[in-house]
This record gives C-alpha cells, structure tokens and sequence, in this order.
C-alpha cells in the first residue's frame, strides 16, 4: 500500500471524526508507520513536524474537511 493510501487508512479510522470537528479548514500530516499526527494552519507547517519528527519516514498530508490539500487553478464553464 502507498503512504497516501495508509495515511488516508489512518485519518479515517484514528483522526476524522475529532479532527473535522475541532480543526476544519486545518492541514494534517501523518506519519503512517506511526500512526502519529501533525496538525499547523499551513501545509508547508504539517509537513515541516512531521519531517522533524521523522526525518527517515515519509508522510502525507491532508486538508480537514476537504477532499484535496490544495487546489491549483480554477473551475470555468
């Protein structure tokens, strides 16, 4: 399984329900191995802790709430 994929697998079954509730709009790295999460109002912030939590580890972040971390440019009809 990919990293993106175990993070998504532990954001559903350890973090949605408290995070969507309390953190909304937030970024959330996390650490799958670990299980361990690192929530900052930035992407570039969630990133950050989690490298220096796991500089050998790799980890995914996701927007709370949002179905992407970032949106790059804009819907037209």
């Amino acid at each position: 399984m990919s990293v993106a994929a175990e993070a998504k697998s532990v954001y559903e079954s350890d973090f949605r329900e408290r995070l969507e509730a309390e953190n909304q709009g937030d970024f959330v790295a996390i650490e799958p191995e670990s299980r361990k999460a690192y929530i900052a109002a930035t992407f570039i912030e969630a990133a950050m802790a989690a490298k220096a939590a796991h500089p050998e580890k790799k980890s995914f972040v996701i927007r709370v709430g949002h179905e992407a971390a970032v949106h790059i440019g804009a819907a037209t009809r």
